[in-house]
C-alpha cells in the first residue's frame, strides 16, 4: 500500500469532494480516500499492484477536475 496526496482544482463545495471520494473509493485497490474541497487536496491510499496514481488522476479528471 502507498499513500499519496494530490492537489485537486475545480472543486466548489462539499458535494464536489464527496463525488471524488465516492468514485475513487470504489476503484479496485483503493483502500482509503479523504478529499478536502476547502484546502483543494485529496489523500489516497491504494494497492499499487491493482491501481496506479495515473488511473486515480484520470478518474478525477474525467469528473471535470484537475488533479496533480
Amino acid at each position: 500500500m502507498i499513500k499519496i496526496e494530490l492537489k485537486i482544482e475545480g472543486m466548489h463545495c462539499g458535494a464536489c469532494a464527496t463525488g471524488i471520494q465516492m468514485l475513487t473509493s470504489s476503484m479496485d485497490g483503493v483502500k482509503e480516500v479523504f478529499v478536502d474541497y476547502e484546502k483543494k487536496f485529496g489523500t489516497f491510499e491504494f494497492d499499487e499492484t491493482k491501481v496506479t496514481k495515473e488511473q486515480i488522476v484520470k478518474a478525477i479528471e474525467e469528473l471535470g477536475y484537475k488533479a496533480s
